[in-house]
């Protein structure tokens, strides 16, 4: 066990799969205390049996404010105060398309846990660390915050844009009290939300993975791996920063045959 994060308290939303599981089993394996919360809490209760170190889970629907601070609340009386927000839940619906395709109420939703999520995250979070005297906030965005897409996905490319905006105004507004926050903007990641977008269509696989400088897919640990250096003191001068991980895909003019 390394301790890359020894003694930090960390609050890790969407714990429940994908990056926010990775993230979970590495930071307590880093030395972290962890509040794994999900909106399924089996899931996340799944996530804490696989955790090396101390975590528990907590139920927690991101676009509900009384979620929120409860899940905030109940992590500071568990361990004793908060250091790092790793705000990752977030999702991508079937029927997010097109603007002209694009119902308002796929819209709403994806804007509740997307953007109101980690607004609400923050909100609550964010004293908990100036509490401590400051700590590290990590907001997943994403790549689609600064690159278009023909292929597009209006309200989670929009709703990560939100992400990145609200990162850098943050990142500004709490630099003097010790709280760094950055925007976390993965490529594209292998796991099941990405996964369901592309079904079983080959070509829409394709379509996108000619754009890939590596042609392939990130591996959620390696998404996991910029996080922990995010949460960690090495860190300790990067702030506001838009920390792209993505394989060279924003850098792309032409790519490999």
């Amino acid at each position: 066990m390394a301790d890359r994060l020894a003694g930090k308290i960390c609050v890790i939303t969407g714990a429940g799969g994908g990056m926010g599981r990775e993230a979970a089993i590495l930071f307590t394996a880093e030395g972290a205390s962890v509040c794994a919360a999900d909106v399924d809490l089996a899931a996340a209760e799944e996530t804490v049996g696989l955790c090396a170190g101390d975590a528990f889970a907590v139920r927690a629907n991101v676009a509900e404010e009384p979620d929120v601070e409860a899940m905030m609340t109940a992590t500071a009386e568990r361990f004793g105060g908060i250091d790092v927000l790793y705000n990752n839940a977030g999702i991508s619906p079937d029927d997010d398309a097109s603007v002209l395709d694009t119902k308002v109420d796929a819209w709403d939703r994806v804007q509740a846990v997307n953007t109101r999520g980690v607004f609400l995250c923050c909100k609550h979070g964010i004293p908990h660390l100036l509490a401590r005297g400051g700590g590290s906030v990590i907001n997943v965005a994403s790549f689609v915050a600064v690159l278009g897409a023909a292929t597009s996905q209006i309200s989670y490319s929009a709703s990560k844009g939100a992400v990145l905006s609200m990162s850098r105004e943050l990142a500004v507004q709490f630099a003097r009290q010790g709280v760094r926050v950055n925007a976390l903007c993965p490529g594209p990641v292998e796991t099941p939300l990405l996964l369901n977008i592309f079904g079983d269509d080959p070509a829409a696989l394709e379509r996108r993975r000619i754009h890939w400088p590596m042609g392939r897919l990130a591996k959620p640990r390696e998404i996991v791996n910029a996080a922990l250096f995010l949460a960690s003191d090495d860190a300790s001068y990067v702030n506001g920063a838009t920390f792209l991980v993505d394989g060279g895909l924003t850098a792309a003019y032409v790519t490999p045959e």
